[in-house]
């Protein structure tokens, strides 16, 4: 059953396995790359569904099939039914609020990772896009969210046959494809550190409003990237333990580069998680630092004003009857006093070190 492919968040009353899309709305056409290799040459082609044919698997070549976009029901649904997808998987794939995850099929294994990018524009957000493989023997099949370009290097190397990509059968593609998705974790991991780098800065030098701003959604990538990563070190975990048939032994061994990467990158943003709520007390520590500094000054300045004021006042009253009324020199005589009492309390303070 194929439903719409509006911006939905919940599915209530709905049958297991309806295809309903979940998440952004999108609006570029789906496109799907054929690519067919082994080691003596490479066919690439572009099926155009529901009407264009999808090829079968051949013996002694690998097929991948790329589909960048997964918001039109109808085409996933297509797909599924050619290649052998349960119902449950064609659901997780149309909806993108997936946690990442690792099911086996027993005739294959399902995939939901996710791909992480930063915006180019200055204050960019963390971008998080769902990426599902599907690995079956001679057969991966890949769904990305948007239409991005993640998987160029892959198909490069495909092309001109360097290293074992075209000596290796779909697991060792599909392992190429997740370790492509994890080294986008270090981009944006690098990226991040230097803007934490300069909110630390920021946060000594110079703390206002716009730098609490700025921890507070460094704290929201943070979290962003937490649930992206965690899940990944465990899925990675279950394909080292080989317990499916479709994953060679020799594939395990870089799967294991996989998992290795993924504690380090969890590492890196438990660290990073640290290093931002430290922030927030440093930014908290600052400003009060800064407002006590104010309010020192304040009382210094009032201090200092408080017996000067006195004498201003006494003299100000209006009696006819005082002392010095009719002294030619009364007037400087009380200036040069507070000017004295001014500079003897000031430099009692100074004294005491409290300015």
């Amino acid at each position: 059953m194929i439903g719409s492919s509006a911006h939905i968040t919940q599915l209530p009353g709905l049958s297991p396995g309806t295809l309903v899309h979940v998440g952004k709305t999108r609006s570029h056409p789906v496109r799907i790359r054929l690519v067919q290799f082994d080691e003596k040459e490479v066919r690439e082609d572009e099926a155009v569904l529901p009407d264009g044919e999808l090829p079968r698997v051949s013996e002694g070549r690998v097929l991948w099939i790329h589909v960048d976009g997964v918001h039109d029901p109808e085409t996933i649904e297509k797909v599924g039914v050619v290649y052998g997808l349960h119902p449950l998987t064609m659901e997780d794939i149309v909806n993108t609020e997936q946690r990442p995850k690792l099911e086996d099929y027993e005739t294959y294994l399902f995939l939901v990772m996710k791909a992480l990018s930063l915006e180019s524009r200055p204050g960019s957000r963390l971008q998080t896009e769902q990426v599902s493989v599907i690995i079956k023997p001679g057969l991966v099949l890949s769904f990305q969210e948007g239409n991005g370009n993640f998987f160029a290097p892959i198909l490069e190397r495909i092309r001109s046959g360097r290293g074992l990509m075209r000596k290796r059968g779909s697991d060792y593609l599909a392992y190429a494809l997740i370790d492509a998705v994890v080294d986008r974790y270090f981009l944006v991991l690098e990226t991040l550190g230097e803007t934490i780098e300069d909110l630390q800065d920021e946060v000594v030098l110079a703390p206002g409003t716009a730098t609490l701003q700025r921890i507070h959604a460094m704290k929201r990538e943070m979290l962003i990237l937490r649930r992206a990563v965690w899940p990944l070190r465990e899925f990675a975990y279950n394909l080292l333990l080989g317990e499916s048939a479709i994953i060679d032994k020799s594939t395990v061994l870089f799967l294991r580069d996989v998992h290795d990467h993924a504690v380090q990158i969890i590492d890196s943003i438990e660290t990073y998680r640290e290093m931002t709520s430290g922030m927030l007390d440093v930014y908290l520590s600052s400003i009060n630092n800064r407002m006590n500094e104010i309010m020192k000054v304040l009382t210094i300045i009032a201090t200092l004003f408080m017996p000067l004021t006195f004498i201003s006042s006494i003299y100000g009253m209006n009696f006819h009857y005082m002392p010095e009324l009719q002294w030619r020199w009364g007037y400087p005589a009380v200036l040069i006093l507070m000017a004295l009492i001014g500079v003897g309390m000031l430099g009692i303070i100074r004294a005491r070190k409290w300015l």
